[in-house]
């Protein structure tokens, strides 16, 4: 179970729990994409319509539904979506006085990770207690970092909040997986971005690096992943080996 977590905006976070999902999905497995962020823009991009839901992540956060009732079926066989509305821009701030607050996402998916062997929590980018809720939750923190200037600004402060939580919630977190996005080859600068961050953080930073791409960027606005979207482009080759690489292999 992976949180997708990095407090910059605009690394490519939801691209990935999305494209990274329904890649896994192909390859056989059962993945759910809980989607934590108020914009909701995994949810919209896995085509699913926030008018057609009764109950989204907000209601099992805030007011103990269970999980299994807010999961949504998408086109893609094998994934699935717990979906989030604007609600959960509230959120933040009902949380605070609420019991276990910090917990209240892990207590709700122990029910159902026995259904799918990928969870993906897609993280706001922000580091307030939807994000806690989700690091609390997961097994591994999955980190995009965009090939762009200043790149490895704010990593340093999710690492410290990664050490928080686990110092406090959740022991065994740990940060396992570090993807490069929007690489652009024609710039010396992304080159440089990929041997900082590979030098930085070792193993843990994937060989599949995902370029820019116009594909990957259109493909929300169809509510596909660029997979379904455009199969054979750039992106979708991308996302699909890094599945291979995360998974090390089909089902």
């Amino acid at each position: 179970m992976f949180a997708v977590a990095n407090q910059k905006g605009g690394v490519g976070k939801t691209t990935t729990a999305v494209n990274l999902g329904a890649s896994l999905a192909d390859l056989g497995y059962r993945v759910l994409v809980i989607d934590l962020d108020p914009q909701g823009n995994a949810t919209t991009g896995l085509g699913i319509d926030a008018r057609n839901f009764d109950t989204s992540v907000y209601d099992v956060i805030l007011h103990d539904v269970p999980l299994e009732d807010c999961i949504e079926p998408t086109s893609i066989k094998n994934l699935f979506v717990a979906p989030a509305t604007i609600d959960l821009a509230g959120a933040e701030i009902e949380l605070v006085p609420a019991f276990s607050r910090e917990l209240r996402l892990r207590k709700a998916v122990e029910q159902v990770r026995d259904d799918f062997q990928y969870l993906l929590i897609d993280c706001p980018p922000s580091l307030g207690l939807i994000t806690v809720n989700g690091l609390a939750a997961a097994d591994e923190v999955l980190v995009p970092i965009q090939c762009e200037y200043y790149a490895l600004e704010g990593v340093g402060q999710l690492l410290r909040n990664v050490e928080l939580v686990r110092g406090n919630l959740n022991p065994s977190l740990e940060v396992t997986t570090i993807v490069l996005t929007m690489y652009d080859g024609r710039t010396k600068l992304a080159d440089q971005v990929v041997q900082e961050v590979r030098s930085h953080f070792g193993d843990a930073v994937c060989r599949t690096v995902v370029p820019r791409s116009v594909r990957v960027s259109e493909a929300p606005s169809f509510g596909q992943p660029v997979t379904v979207h455009d199969p054979s482009s750039r992106g979708a080759i991308a996302y699909r080996a890094l599945a291979l690489e995360v998974s090390g292999g089909a089902a």
